[in-house]
């Protein structure tokens, strides 16, 4: 696992920069963002576990990670499509599974080009490929790539955390609309330059239990 250099800087300035989020942080000394798996391996996941429940993603996985020990994009192009439906993935999940490994395979897909590219460039390549969204690109850019200023409004569990510690409990779905998002926005502002900072602490005020992509 890689820890952000950053990290301790951000901590402080977030802290002296929003005493809400000083709060949260003063309640988690000892966790921070993690950089887990490779580029494919971590994308691959993400649409393993659209639309179905944590525990279900996980089965599908093991059984995927079976079938393939060698979790390549050549090794998922290599398997038959009933053979990847049979570890759980559904007819759609399946196309877009190949997809993300024929994006990999053949070079539109360059995990050494990242470092030279903005975060919008890298979330303009990733949902090029089949089923995957802006959501999915955010969370690759703050648990892969470690990237210090994602901010994902599309976000739920961002969305929920801003409406119980600034607004009082604002329903989250008004917070999707052009206003809520404003409103969000301008909340944020003082989270710049660590803004995938903050919203993991966020998190944490939710669920002190780190995600793992």
């Amino acid at each position: 696992m890689t820890r952000p250099l950053y990290w301790p800087r951000a901590r402080r300035a977030l802290a002296a920069a929003d005493p809400v989020l000083a709060r949260i942080i003063r309640r988690h000394p000892r966790v921070a963002l993690a950089s887990r798996g490779d580029p494919f391996a971590t994308l691959a996941r993400s649409i393993v576990g659209q639309q179905i429940s944590v525990k279900a993603a996980d089965a599908v996985w093991s059984r995927l990670a079976a079938s393939c020990p060698q979790l390549t994009p050549q090794a998922v192009l290599r398997r038959r499509a009933s053979t990847l439906r049979a570890c759980g993935l559904s007819a759609r999940k399946v196309e877009y599974l190949r997809d993300l490994a024929a994006h990999f395979a053949d070079g539109r897909i360059d995990p050494a080009a990242f470092a030279a590219m903005d975060d919008e460039a890298i979330i303009a390549r990733l949902t090029d490929i089949r089923g995957i969204g802006r959501w999915t690109a955010e969370m690759f850019l703050i648990f892969n790539l470690l990237r210090p200023n994602v901010l994902p409004l599309d976000d739920l569990g961002l969305l929920r955390a801003i409406s119980l510690h600034y607004l009082g409990g604002v329903p989250t779905r008004e917070l999707l609309a052009k206003p809520g998002r404003e409103v969000v926005t301008r909340i944020a502002a003082p989270w710049q330059p660590w803004s995938s900072v903050a919203t993991w602490y966020l998190w944490r005020s939710l669920d002190p239990v780190p995600v793992e992509y």
